[in-house]
């Protein structure tokens, strides 16, 4: 309890009969030996009591469709989840349990669904639900542990914090989240079994020539040793998901590694149990486990402390029932105040007026060029990228007074890290001090970053998170900034996410096509380019958006990309709006520029 008093202080939660009511969350998740528990002390203490209540809540009914007469099972849950409806409406309860919980839901102001869902899927199985299939089996594991998620992720959403998930990364999600099912119901089984309850596929059991009744007799040892190892194996291949905390802040990234280490751990107990699993549960080695959480705490610790605070959500309570603070999130607010005008070109040149009908929507652009422009003034390379932050910063003002809706820029591609390590060091120093500051957040500007996660350094890729977020409700120009990118794995990544769907059943291969493909993309909302322009002499697209730029008009230009400005811009956009686009169909003088002539899908020759 004594170390507890400095959670409840943070959370604003002084009332005793609360503070008894949390504690008692606090004491049953902590009593069940899970990793709710540990995990829950990786989060800012703001937070912790109301991640037990929503924990202890999932264990409370789990022990009570677990308890007693099968006959009455149903009965006692149904009486509960009353109760908890009843207290909810109330505002308080008398079971201390509920009482945290909605005091949780309350101040927070969280929805219900979540919980529903999950007191749902909980009571089905009372009887004891039998699952014929992998398919069968992952619907009910979603249905309870992603209602749970869910609840947590409304929570964070509540306190400010922004959770990106896009849908590339959502079966990703969908088979971590099994992963962790299959350690669970492997973990349980002897405790499963007490109860008639069978929590493995019965194809499974099958293809291991077991049964219902075998596992339930405790006999058959060899085949069920191979069938725990086949269980293993599919949990350990389905933690192992490297993209999927690709876009989390990284605070969150932080719980989430360590709830994955964690898995591999009691994945490891669980291996060498064997068939003892039918006789008992393993123990979770405390002095292993604490050699992961240690260190997630000290990391998580230190990036919680350099967020910056954002309130909770609206409360229901009466406004005199005292809030929780705010908790210290990764993302600042979207800026509200009425953006700057993009500043005049020095020389006082105007954009060339294009009527808007001719006027591209998506410009692309190969910003070429900076190392021989430096070393031509005998400089070092990374001087021609610093100079070229300054044309990119012109070039967006351009972007913005000619009326531009989208921009994408390539500032860093995954072939670069092949060079020499003080020119990374020059290109990312750009995208960490100054290269979109005054470009993105003082205009209209909407910021959106593509590329990999993957060895980018901690401070560069929050900042372009940050970025992304800050600007998530501007409605000018929206500027794609391509940061450790590659057009074909892009194009591979995608494809993989699809064939994991396909095997998983979400998907029919035969029904797969370009806008199932392009729903797959990390930036599936990202439209079309119609003008790629590259500098600095060289004619090529270097996989730069080789989706999106399939059918995109080409612009090369000579001048290397510390001598361009937004007059240069304007140029390719004028070259762009006299050419005519057939997209393969036979011209037409009447098609307007930058429109298909023909609903015609090939190219010509």
């Amino acid at each position: 309890m004594r170390r507890s008093r400095s959670v409840y202080r943070a959370a604003a939660i002084d009332e005793p009969r609360l503070v008894e009511g949390y504690e008692a969350c606090r004491r049953a998740i902590r009593r069940a030996g899970g990793t709710e528990y540990p995990t829950a002390r990786l989060m800012p203490p703001a937070l912790r009591p109301a991640l037990w209540a929503i924990y202890a809540a999932g264990r409370v009914i789990d022990d009570v469709a677990d308890t007693g007469d099968p006959t009455g099972r149903e009965a006692l849950f149904d009486a509960w989840t009353a109760a908890f409806d009843e207290d909810l409406r109330r505002g308080d309860s008398e079971d201390p349990v509920r009482r945290a919980l909605v005091h949780t839901m309350l101040t927070w102001d969280l929805p219900t669904d979540g919980l529903s869902a999950a007191f749902a899927a909980t009571r089905a199985d009372i009887t004891g639900r039998i699952h014929p299939t992998w398919k069968a089996w992952s619907a009910y594991s979603q249905a309870v542990n992603t209602s749970f998620f869910a609840q947590g992720a409304a929570l964070l959403a509540a306190a400010g914090l922004y959770l990106p998930l896009r849908l590339r990364y959502l079966d990703a999600a969908r088979q971590w989240v099994d992963a962790l099912s299959i350690i669970d119901n492997l973990e349980d089984l002897a405790e499963d079994l007490a109860q008639g309850r069978i929590t493995v596929p019965v194809e499974v059991l099958t293809d291991h020539g077991l049964t219902a009744a075998d596992l339930a007799g405790g006999t058959h040892d060899a085949p069920v040793e191979a069938m725990i190892a086949h269980l293993a194996a599919q949990a350990r291949l389905w933690l192992a998901q490297p993209d999927l905390f690709r876009e989390l802040p990284p605070a969150l990234a932080v719980v989430a590694r360590a709830v994955t280490d964690i898995g591999r751990l009691r994945l490891e107990r669980v291996e060498r149990a064997g068939a003892q699993l039918l006789r008992g549960k393993p123990r979770l080695p405390r002095l292993a486990s604490r050699r992961i959480l240690l260190p997630a705490r000290l990391k998580a610790h230190v990036a919680w402390r350099f967020l910056t605070p954002i309130g909770p959500a609206r409360s229901r309570r009466d406004t005199a029932t005292p809030r929780p603070p705010a908790l210290s999130a990764l993302l600042p607010a979207p800026r509200t105040e009425t953006p700057t005008p993009p500043r005049p070109h020095p020389s006082g040149a105007r954009p060339p007026s294009c009527p808007p009908r001719r006027l591209p929507r998506h410009v692309a652009v190969v910003m070429d060029g900076n190392g021989r422009w430096a070393t031509d003034r005998g400089l070092p390379r990374t001087e021609g990228h610093r100079a070229g932050g300054e044309s990119m910063r012109d070039v967006v003002h351009g972007a913005l007074e000619i009326g531009l809706r989208h921009l994408t820029l390539y500032a860093f591609s995954t072939e670069n890290w092949r060079r020499r390590p003080e020119e990374i060091d020059g290109l990312l120093a750009l995208v960490r001090e100054d290269m979109v500051d005054a470009a993105v957040l003082d205009h209209d500007v909407r910021f959106r970053w593509a590329g990999s996660a993957e060895g980018l350094p901690q401070d560069v890729l929050e900042r372009l998170v940050r970025l992304e977020h800050a600007t998530r409700d501007r409605t000018g120009l929206t500027l794609t900034l391509c940061v450790n990118y590659g057009g074909r794995i892009e194009l591979t990544q995608a494809a993989a996410s699809l064939a994991r769907a396909a095997v998983a059943g979400r998907i029919d291969p035969a029904h797969i096509c370009e806008r199932v493909f392009a729903a797959h993309l990390a930036l599936p909302d990202l439209p079309d380019v119609d003008l790629l322009w590259r500098t600095g002499g060289e004619q090529r697209t270097s996989n730069l958006l080789p989706w999106h730029a399939a059918y995109a008009e080409l612009h090369f230009s000579d001048t290397r990309w510390p001598d361009v400005d937004r007059r240069d811009l304007w140029r390719a956009i004028t070259a762009y709006a006299d050419r005519g686009r057939n997209f393969g169909a036979v011209p037409d003088s009447a098609a307007p520029a930058g429109q298909p002539a023909h609903d015609a899908g090939t190219p010509g020759h």
